[in-house]
């Protein structure tokens, strides 16, 4: 399917989105690549002037979209196994939002040969529901909180929190990373860039990097291991994963960063996904209060936990 250029006024439920994410979710199909050189050489335009991957749309912003080639869209389908897990995930609802507690293995949103993930699916579990788009995303291996919100001024709102790295909403996770980290490495300053290796794409510490920050406090030391709590104070693509491994100390079960041998043997020990789990997460409300919801530690960290008489619950 062939489209012309198009000329867009960005409508008040896209206001404060970044580009990159405004035209991925406008051109369904076409590869990030592809979208990344059409902003890069110009040829796509905010107001007619040029701007970058990580630019914010504004209501009534015109934005010039060049011709492009997308393949006719698949048809959606409600997936029963999807479906019965996205009931069972629902930890907070009201009327501006959603909380889920993501489960490992499933993708927030379709692409890269999915043909739907959670977004999709929970879109056609609630067809009544007109809007639904997520506030933020997990890596497909992550479990844990993420929030979905319900009407355009949530969105506006919880993304200005995120945008602004206000207090007042703070994101927790639990990690279980390789050895014993070092008490004094608690807060994280290096720079990650997104690479590309045989087809492979990752991040890596990098002088070309975009500033990136993580605060790591040490919770519990283990056998072979360390249980972390970490916040990402920026939020780049792989961020908690990328700055662990560059320190030598790889969240167990990781199949881009933790080296092959190490995670093989964190196999036979029961490991056989990420120990990566979204905790918690605080915002604030419509009302001006202040919001706090927690996801269950789910296995393989609970059992490691658990194997270790700890209590999984009281982290």
């Amino acid at each position: 399917m062939e489209m012309g250029v198009q000329w867009l006024t960005v409508e008040e439920s896209k206001d404060g989105q970044r580009l990159d994410n405004f035209l991925s979710t406008l051109l369904k199909g076409l590869p990030k690549g592809r979208i990344y050189k059409m902003i890069r050489t110009g040829e796509v335009r905010i107001n007619k002037g040029r701007c970058k991957p990580d630019s914010r749309i504004s209501t009534g912003d015109t934005i010039r979209i060049p011709p492009v080639v997308l393949a006719k869209p698949a048809e959606q389908f409600a997936h029963r196994g999807i479906q019965i897990k996205l009931a069972a995930a629902l930890i907070y609802e009201d009327e501006d939002l959603l909380v889920l507690n993501k489960p490992q293995g499933l993708a927030v949103h379709g692409g890269s040969g999915l043909s739907t993930g959670l977004i999709e699916q929970l879109r056609l579990a609630r067809p009544e529901e007109k809007f639904l788009e997520l506030v933020h995303r997990l890596d497909r291996e992550t479990s844990g909180c993420l929030l979905v919100a319900r009407r355009p001024s949530a969105l506006r709102r919880l993304h200005k929190q995120l945008r602004d790295r206000d207090k007042d909403l703070q994101k927790r996770y639990l990690a279980l990373v390789a050895g014993k980290w070092p008490r004094y490495l608690a807060d994280i300053k290096a720079p990650l860039e997104r690479v590309e290796r045989g087809g492979e794409r990752f991040v890596q510490v990098s002088e070309r990097g975009k500033p990136s920050q993580t605060k790591v406090r040490v919770l519990e030391v283990l056998n072979g291991c360390t249980l972390i709590e970490v916040e990402p104070v920026t939020g780049r693509t792989h961020q908690i994963r990328a700055h662990t491994a560059y320190h030598r100390h790889a969240v167990l079960g990781d199949l881009k960063y933790q080296h092959d041998d190490e995670r093989e043997q964190w196999k036979q020990r029961g490991v056989a996904g990420l120990c990566l789990h979204s905790r918690s997460i605080e915002f604030e409300a419509a009302t001006g209060h202040q919001v706090t919801i927690v996801a269950p530690v789910p296995d393989p960290i609970k059992q490691m936990l658990c194997g270790a008489k700890f209590d999984p619950e009281i982290y």
